[in-house]
């Protein structure tokens, strides 16, 4: 009953929230893209910044996050890499499998589920993890992706294009310099980050929506157990490492717990490398996830 009571209280909102995304996409069939990119280019970050900025997170502790979240993506990443080469997959099924273990949906999933399990001290750190993750995923991800064919430019392009990496470092300076923004644009920052989590649910929705039915796909138990179970039990070995605690802890694991993140669709698509599958892994791990997030969430101390 109390596994029952998490999920209703800290599960369901987040997938009744991507339901009305979906239902939105289905019924006036609008496309998740220019939400998308409002989402990415200014809620995000808005977000981010927010989170930094009136945190009391030091220089330490968000290097201890982000180098946490480094190795917890990496490490499933390595155990999927091991077993590719044991199976003997090919180098598409090995570059897809390895987007869809290392990549997890931590901002519109993640950062809402934190969120509401673990409020606004765990949110701060779980904001670092997803920055972290966000800059990851456009230089090891393109690399990943390109099968080692991407040059160093490039993977560094990805990155100068993600404007959360932007509010990090400005946000980071600000706290050192100890300045504050003026109100007026304090309180509109903030507006802008208060809309940030619903908006990436219904994006999550509608980028279900669009990525269609589910169907079988080979391979796929595989991938989705070093996604949502190697993910975590990563995490939790990781965690001590980088001495998190609190709610650094709870952020970490539960941000390395998450299911696939939607845009690996993105770059499977444009690298050619099996999107049917890739998609599949996305909309599968997404609706899987409550069965290993609720009783994490119960094992970490989630109201």
């Amino acid at each position: 009953m109390d596994l029952l009571r998490l999920f209703a209280a800290n599960l369901l909102p987040i997938f009744l929230i991507a339901a009305v995304g979906a239902v939105v996409a289905a019924t006036l069939r609008l496309d998740a893209r220019p939400l998308s990119l409002v989402t990415f280019h200014v809620f995000s970050p808005a977000l981010v910044f927010t989170l930094i900025v009136h945190s009391t997170l030091d220089g330490a502790e968000v290097a201890r996050m982000a180098g946490f979240a480094t190795v917890a993506m990496g490490v499933p990443g390595l155990l999927a890499l091991a077993y590719a080469r044991a199976a003997r997959l090919t180098r598409e099924r090995t570059a897809a499998l390895l987007l869809v273990v290392m990549f997890a949906n931590a901002g519109n999933f993640g950062l809402s589920l934190v969120s509401l399990a673990f409020g606004p001290a765990a949110l701060a750190h779980a904001a670092i993890y997803f920055a972290t993750m966000v800059a990851l995923t456009f230089t090891a991800g393109v690399v990943v992706a390109s099968l080692g064919r991407a040059d160093a430019r490039t993977a560094l392009a990805g990155v100068l294009r993600v404007p959360t990496v932007y509010a990090v470092v400005l946000a980071l300076l600000m706290k050192a310099a100890g300045a504050v923004l003026p109100g007026p644009v304090d309180r509109s920052v903030g507006l802008l980050a208060d809309a940030a989590i619903p908006a990436m649910l219904v994006v999550l929705g509608m980028q279900l929506h669009r990525n269609g039915r589910l169907r079988p796909e080979p391979g796929l138990a595989p991938a989705l157990a070093f996604r949502l179970l190697a993910g975590p039990a990563a995490a939790v070995a990781v965690a001590p490492v980088f001495g998190l605690d609190g709610p650094a802890r709870q952020a970490g694991i539960v941000q390395s717990a998450v299911p696939t993140a939607v845009v690996t669709t993105v770059l499977a698509d444009a690298y050619g490398l099996e999107p049917s599958f890739v998609t599949q892994a996305v909309m599968v791990s997404t609706l899987l996830s409550p069965l290993t997030l609720t009783p994490l969430l119960a094992w970490l101390g989630a109201a």
